[in-house]
């Protein structure tokens, strides 16, 4: 846990494609994180959109950003532009450095692998990409939080919930993170057991491989390029 005197800057990422909940979950809690102040970044200020449509408007440019204890990368298809992006990468790259945390949702993780923050950790994301990170230097492990040294992973979309209440615990302890829980009234009782490959039946995994298999390929093909870039 830090000093909870010690006022804690956090900042969450935004791009257009992104999937929105791996922003806007983890938003429910960093936000509330006592004694912090929580805001979005982006390229620029002009509004985006979520793979679904939504629109989304940054606080500010990335670099109007302060040196943040915690960085949220967030993922979605767009992370796929990103993942080439040198101005994203190098900021991120800059703010990990100096981080108290690096919390990355869903295919953010491919992002934080392309600015080279994977290599030699323990690592996850959604099902659908968790096979590339080894492309990155990371050790894969299925599970819906990993957390290796000051970065914490949280594995698919609404997995981010799990990950910032993870992070919460770190920063403020785990009573801090029990009261945010609270407050959201975070307690998942889904109708279906179908939120993972090994619990949903075989045809609904197929059907969601196939659905994901163009934008899966081309993960494949971006994250050889950024092996072959990062030497690994």
């Amino acid at each position: 846990m830090i000093d909870p005197d010690r006022h804690l800057q956090i900042g969450s990422l935004l791009f257009e494609g992104i999937d929105q909940i791996d922003l806007t979950g983890p938003f429910e809690v960093l936000s509330r994180i006592p004694n912090a102040t929580y805001r979005i970044y982006a390229k620029d200020t002009e509004p985006v959109r979520d793979l679904r449509g939504l629109r989304l408007v940054a606080d500010a440019e990335l670099e109007q950003a302060p040196s943040l204890d915690v960085l949220h990368v967030p993922g979605g298809y767009g992370q796929e532009a990103l993942m080439e992006d040198e101005q994203v990468l190098d900021w991120i790259r800059r703010q990990a450095s100096g981080a108290l945390c690096v919390f990355s949702v869903c295919t953010g993780a491919l992002i934080c692998g392309a600015a080279g923050l994977l290599k030699g950790r323990r690592a996850t994301s959604h099902w659908s990409a968790h096979h590339l990170l080894h492309h990155f230097g990371a050790t894969p492990v299925n599970a819906r939080v990993v957390e290796d040294g000051n970065m914490v992973f949280a594995a698919g979309v609404t997995s981010g919930i799990d990950g910032a209440l993870t992070v919460a615990a770190r920063l403020r302890g785990v009573e801090a993170a029990q009261l945010i829980q609270l407050y959201m009234a975070y307690a998942p009782e889904p109708p279906f057991d179908a939120g993972t490959p090994e619990s949903a039946p075989p045809i609904v995994l197929e059907r969601a491989k196939a659905a994901a298999a163009e934008i899966t390929a081309r993960r494949a093909e971006t994250a050889r390029r950024v092996q072959d870039r990062l030497g690994l």
